[in-house]
């Protein structure tokens, strides 16, 4: 992205039943990626090599790390931290800003 300032909830918009997804940074060493989850979508359970910041832009979600239930709402931010297990459920449609560091 060219050197400007954004508002980060502009830059990605939500569509009716799906999960949008952007690439805003992508490095060897990590990226960030901005998302909108329609109400109900969901990811399911997985895990990652590397910590999972994910903060909450817009709306609310359910967010489980190993099991243990988050109610996450905008304005928030929870890690899953490396290799654990963690999914996410919308509550309501809402936007998060996934930031992925390797090392």
């Amino acid at each position: 992205m060219p050197e400007k300032i954004f508002n980060i909830a502009d830059l990605i918009t939500y569509q009716k039943g799906s999960i949008v997804s952007r690439e805003i940074i992508k490095k060897p060493t990590g990226n960030v990626t901005l998302f909108a989850f329609s109400e109900s979508q969901g990811l399911s359970e997985h895990t990652a090599p590397f910590d999972a910041l994910m903060y909450i832009i817009d709306g609310s979600a359910e967010i489980r790390i190993s099991g243990e239930a988050h109610t996450v709402s905008r304005g928030q931010m929870v890690v899953a931290p490396a290799d654990k297990p963690h999914s996410l459920k919308a509550l309501k449609r809402f936007k998060m800003m996934l930031v992925m560091l390797k090392s």
